[in-house]
C-alpha cells in the first residue's frame, strides 16, 4: 500500500517522534502500536492508539511544522518510513492552489490544537494509562475471567481498582503467548477490600472498549478450554 523507504524496530517506550522537534518524515505503523500524547502544562495526555496500517508524522510534511505531538511505541513496534521521494513526487503533481488548501488545512488545525490545549484542564482530558495484568497459568486466567466475549469484559482482582467510568489500555501478560493482549477499558464498577461485601475479592469489572481485530481472535482463542 505505501512505499517503505526503511524499517525501524522501537521497544517497549521508545520516543519515535518527540512534540515540538522538526522533522518531516511520515510513518506506517506495520506491527505493534503507537501512542500519540501531548504535553499540557508538564502533564502527558494520550490522544490515541495507532495500530498496524494506520499513518503518523504527516502534519510535518504537508505543512512544514513542528511536530504536534509525541509518538511513542507500546510493546515491541515496528514503524516503516514512507519513501520520501515517492511523497515529493506524487505531491508535486498536486495543482498548486490545492497545495496551498492542504497547508492552510494544517496550519488551522495545529492552531486549534494549541488553543485547545491551552484551555483545556486535566479534567477535561482523559488520560489513557497502562495497567500491566500477568498470569501465571492459564487456569488463573480463566478463573479470573467473568462473562464472555460477547458481553466484552473481565473482573481484575487488585487491592488498588481504578475509579468507575475511568478509561485505561490494559495489557493481558498471558501464559504461552509471547505478546501481550492490548485492549482499550472502562472501569464498569470497582470494590475496594472489605467494601460492600465483605467475603467478596476486591477488584473491578471493566468493559473491552477497543481491541485490534487480531487481539480479539487471540482472545477468543485462548478462552477455549
Amino acid at each position: 500500500m505505501f512505499n517503505i523507504a526503511s524499517e525501524d524496530v522501537y521497544q517497549d517506550g521508545q520516543v519515535i517522534i518527540r512534540e515540538g522537534s522538526t522533522g518531516d518524515w511520515v510513518y506506517v505503523v506495520l506491527s505493534g502500536t503507537v501512542e500519540i500524547s501531548k504535553t499540557v502544562e508538564g502533564k502527558k495526555f494520550v490522544i490515541e492508539l495507532l495500530q498496524t496500517g494506520e499513518i503518523f508524522g504527516e502534519l510535518g510534511f504537508l505543512g512544514n511544522v513542528k511536530r504536534t505531538a509525541t509518538a511513542r511505541a507500546i510493546g515491541e513496534t515496528t514503524v516503516g518510513v514512507i519513501d520520501r521521494a515517492f511523497l515529493d513526487q506524487e505531491y508535486n503533481k498536486l495543482y498548486s492552489d490545492f497545495r496551498a488548501i492542504l497547508a492552510a488545512v494544517v496550519d488551522r488545525f495545529r492552531k486549534m490544537t494549541d488553543r485547545a490545549s491551552e484551555f483545556s484542564s486535566p479534567r477535561e482530558i482523559r488520560i489513557l494509562e497502562a495497567l500491566s495484568v500477568t498470569y501465571r497459568d492459564k487456569r488463573s486466567f480463566l478463573d479470573a475471567y467473568k462473562g464472555n466475549l460477547s458481553s466484552g469484559g473481565m473482573f481484575i482482582r487488585t487491592e488498588n481498582p481504578r475509579k468507575q467510568g475511568e478509561h485505561f489500555l490494559l495489557k493481558l501478560h498471558l501464559p504461552d503467548l509471547p505478546d501481550s493482549v492490548k485492549i482499550k477499558c472502562e472501569v464498569v464498577w470497582a470494590r475496594k477490600k472489605g467494601e460492600k461485601k465483605p467475603d467478596s475479592p476486591p477488584g473491578m469489572e471493566v468493559r473491552f472498549i477497543d481491541m485490534t481485530k487480531k487481539n480479539h481472535q487471540i482472545l477468543k482463542e485462548y478462552l477455549k478450554i
